[in-house]
């Protein structure tokens, strides 16, 4: 069999020769244009149906395919092409979602810098990664992605390693510290000496789960397949079992007509297509048409913890002051020399004396030094801002979960400030009303953070069960083992979590901060909100729903009327003509999903 058409093509040259076929008929009536779809389309989809039948695989498409055979024996033209136009739709839109593997792997690709700086005697040369040996001296400038694991060996900085961790601090850097192919240099640039091949780094690895994972995820099966699997030999047996006893072909013909699966075709697809257009309307990009017939079924829930349940950014959760100080006085003075510091947590105790109305003062003799913290004038004041391993004998509270500093005040010991990643203000509500509202039986919290961290974030939001530390391969370990035991739904948002949305019977991603993880995902939530992936739950209910009352309503119309053709009530023409009335009342019950309800949203 020579190779076919790809199914869009065939889609388009269907839809082509319906409309071209619709426009000529008021003036002249003719079924030429409709030909070209049925042969481009119907006789490689007959070819192919005939190999499945040999293994007793039996869909809609095999009850289509004998539909387009009996539509052109009884010259029923128009619904023959329609079919046509159906399956290579159906068909075409699988495609596009079966390419999303490639593209999460394009998309981890462009990420990575495609050359690297090499230091050597004579200079810096930029080199190929793959040509990286190890031992190399590379230079990271700022704001670079790291080329290589390894470890630096000369400069001071911070990096971002939220790809690989998921955690949203910017981690300090120093000679000796340990760094990561695929994090994001801070603003001073670092010398490293690479400790592995590119292909063994870290980010490679990443990329290597992905394309596995991608690889062994099972394909959704669709409502209409589900369906037909038990409708099309049931349709084809009583057209037989009509032919036998009444020894008359027309009545096999007229039972076939009538049991020609549009609602299923048609009516399911359309269904999907409103649910698509609602979930846009709210900001919600379903890449994956099927995810949303099973979404509203899953029983799992696993998320991930930064910028998830949280909001992706440190924040001061906790000031613990000395006798003798008070809150506000110690974060003023706290605040106002960190305007003068670049450390990656000046930004959060900025923001808590800006949200408390603080007014921040000028700062004089200014000297951060690394390692020996922050330092200076505040209102005639000596102010220090120091990690508690610069402690010089004081009594400090007992170490927290999450990050500290300590802040002295004329070399007294004033305040620690802890610092964690802030629950979403809806998270704790999300997370509660899963279980009665959706009948979610377990939820999880994921995430490559420490297990303080995670663990108080779970806490805060009421989540029992937990697994920090996680790499990304752990990730989809632990997903894959839960989607053995039941539907899983796993919303996230970094780069570590593409492969863990790819394992997911539905992946739910929020995708303003990676293209990868957008790519990986079903569902992409342009908002990050976790009211929007309540909307995206119900929008896949009533879908479901809809595409249900419409498929099975349908059919068991169809099997009425295939009782009347088989009894010998309906010639094939008119069978074929209740078929339309049966068509028109499935679509029209489906269009409703393009209606959004009011309520999208039950917490």
């Amino acid at each position: 069999m020579p190779a076919r058409l790809s199914e869009s093509v065939i889609a388009i040259i269907a839809a082509g020769g319906i409309a071209v076929y619709l426009a000529l008929r008021p003036f002249y009536a003719t079924d030429l244009p409709l030909f070209i779809p049925l042969v481009v389309g119907g006789i490689p989809l007959l070819y192919n149906l005939v190999r499945r039948a040999l293994k007793r695989e039996f869909g809609t498409d095999l009850l289509a395919g004998v539909s387009i055979l009996t539509a052109v024996l009884t010259h029923e033209y128009l619904v023959g092409a329609i079919i046509v136009l159906m399956l290579s739709g159906g068909a075409a839109l699988e495609a596009a979602a079966l390419h999303r593997a490639s593209a999460v792997l394009d998309a981890l690709a462009k990420r990575m810098p495609s050359v690297a700086h090499r230091q050597t005697a004579a200079g810096i040369t930029d080199v190929p990664l793959r040509d990286i040996a190890i031992g190399d001296r590379l230079v990271v400038l700022p704001h670079e992605l790291c080329p290589a694991d390894g470890n630096v060996i000369e400069g001071q900085g911070v990096m971002d390693e939220s790809y690989l961790t998921g955690e949203p601090f910017m981690i300090a850097k120093t000679v000796g510290s340990g760094v990561f192919s695929g994090a994001i240099n801070g603003t001073s640039a670092l010398t490293i000496e690479a400790a592995k091949l590119a292909v063994d780094s870290r980010y490679a690895g990443i990329m290597r789960v992905v394309e596995e994972t991608a690889n062994a995820r099972p394909g959704l099966r669709r409502i209409g397949d589900r369906l037909g699997a038990w409708y099309t030999p049931f349709a084809l047996a009583i057209a037989g079992a009509a032919w036998i006893v009444s020894h008359d072909p027309t009545r096999f013909l007229a039972v076939l007509v009538i049991a020609t699966p549009c609602p299923l075709l048609i009516a399911i697809p359309v269904a999907v297509i409103g649910a698509v257009a609602v979930a846009a309307r709210r900001s919600i990009i379903v890449k994956n048409p099927a995810a949303l017939e099973v979404a509203g079924r899953c029983r799992t829930l696993i998320f991930d913890k930064t910028g998830t349940l949280t909001y992706g950014s440190p924040a001061v959760t906790d000031v613990v002051c000395a006798p003798g100080f008070t809150r506000a006085d110690v974060l003023v003075q706290a605040a106002s020399l960190e305007q003068y510091s670049k450390h990656p947590l000046a930004g959060a105790v900025l923001k808590a004396a800006r949200e408390e109305g603080l007014a921040l003062s000028d700062a004089a003799s200014v000297h951060e030094k690394p390692g020996q913290g922050l330092g200076g004038v505040v209102r005639g004041r000596n102010i220090e801002i120091l990690g508690r391993k610069q402690n010089r004998g004081w009594d400090l509270p007992e170490a927290g979960s999450g990050l500290e500093c300590i802040v002295a005040i004329d070399g007294a010991y004033a305040a620690t400030f802890r610092f964690h990643d802030a629950p979403r203000s809806d998270s704790g509500a999300f997370v509660r009303h899963l279980r009665p509202k959706h009948a979610i039986d377990r939820v999880m919290l994921v995430s490559g953070d420490r297990e303080s961290e995670v663990r108080y974030l779970a806490d805060q939001v009421g989540i029992a069960e937990i697994h920090a530390g996680m790499s990304p391969e752990e990730k989809v370990a632990i997903v894959r083992r839960e989607t053995t035991l039941a539907r899983t739904l796993f919303v996230g948002d970094g780069i570590n979590d593409a492969p863990a949305l790819l394992a997911a019977t539905v992946g739910v991603a929020f995708g303003q901060n990676s293209d990868v993880t957008a790519e990986a995902a079903d569902a992409v939530v342009l908002e990050p909100s976790l009211a929007k992936v309540d909307e995206f739950i119900h929008i896949a209910q009533r879908m479901r729903r809809v595409a249900l009352q419409s498929a099975v309503g349908g059919m068991v119309l169809s099997l009425g009327g295939m009782i009347l053709a088989a009894a010998g009530h309906l010639l094939p023409i008119e069978g074929a003509i209740a078929q339309e009335v049966i068509d028109l009342v499935a679509v029209v019950n489906a269009v409703r999903t393009a209606i959004p309800s009011r309520r999208l949203r039950d917490f």
